[in-house]
């Protein structure tokens, strides 16, 4: 199945590479169907001759027709790109945003558009693994719902919610969540290497260990209390172990940083609001 229409891309980073990248390679896309809007030359030079797609300097060149428009620059730059694709948009083109901590009354507002896609994906989209949560306005067809999951999807795993607010939520679990998982693969790493492994033996070991970890609690479907309780035996090394995680509070820590960051997506997504009315 073919995504149809002119495909337009705000953005030329990493992360609209990666859909970019999973929408050619898998043949949901023709490169003749997309077109990349991206300010940095030596930037639009790659992503044509990496892709073979159209690439403009110009964001309103790259949405002229275009039936789904992806935005995909950074957040603190939005002011600058909506006033220009305001009233360049056709009615029904369908638009994206990956953008975190914008919400679609801004988005609304900055285009005067209404068939709008918010999303949130994370950086694991990289190499198709992602996780991305959307959500819709109510001008949004059954059938561009069903394009849009078809975009999200092709990074991953992706899922939609009714109420916007599961956005930021999700921004701060899923969105930020490979920030902490890095961290205590970090932590990990150098333990491996504080108990005498060279760096590269304990990175092995570390991914594997986690790699092997998250495929066991998939296949066998099991609470991750219920697959740590079958490796911790009474008295033994993992108990011990277990017993500093929660003495310094691991499991409050993780739970506090995943709320802070949604708390601080709130927080932007009040500052872009209002920023938009200034």
């Amino acid at each position: 199945m073919q995504l149809s229409g002119k495909i337009a891309f705000i953005g030329g980073g990493a992360m609209a590479e990666a859909i970019l990248k999973r929408l050619v390679l898998g043949g949901l896309a023709q490169p003749d169907q997309v077109t990349v809007a991206e300010p940095v030359p030596t930037r639009r030079d790659y992503l044509r001759s990496e892709y073979g797609v159209a690439v403009e300097a110009e964001n309103s060149a790259a949405a002229a027709d275009a039936a789904i428009l992806l935005l995909a620059v950074k957040p603190q730059v939005l002011n600058k790109v909506l006033p220009g694709l305001a009233g360049q948009l056709r009615p029904e083109t369908l638009v994206i945003s990956i953008m975190a901590g914008v919400r679609i009354s801004t988005l609304r507002r900055g285009l005067g558009h209404e068939r709008i896609v918010r999303s949130i994906p994370n950086t694991p989209a990289q190499v198709g693994k992602g996780m991305t949560v959307w959500t819709a306005t109510a001008a949004v067809t059954d059938d561009d719902k069903g394009q849009a999951q078809m975009i999200l999807e092709a990074m991953g795993d992706a899922f939609f919610v009714d109420d916007e607010h599961a956005i930021d939520l999700a921004t701060g679990l899923s969105g930020s969540g490979p920030g902490f998982v890095y961290l205590l693969l970090e932590g990990l790493i150098d333990a491996g290497v504080h108990i005498g492994f060279s760096r590269a033996q304990a990175e092995r070991m570390v991914l594997q260990t986690v790699e092997g970890s998250v495929a066991l609690m998939r296949e066998s479907r099991g609470h991750p209390a219920d697959l740590r309780n079958r490796v911790t035996s009474p008295g033994g090394t993992t108990a011990m172990g277990t017993l500093v995680l929660e003495q310094r509070a691991v499991r409050a820590a993780l739970i506090e940083a995943v709320a802070a960051a949604a708390a601080h997506s709130q927080e932007l997504g009040d500052l872009s609001e209002t920023a938009d009315h200034k």
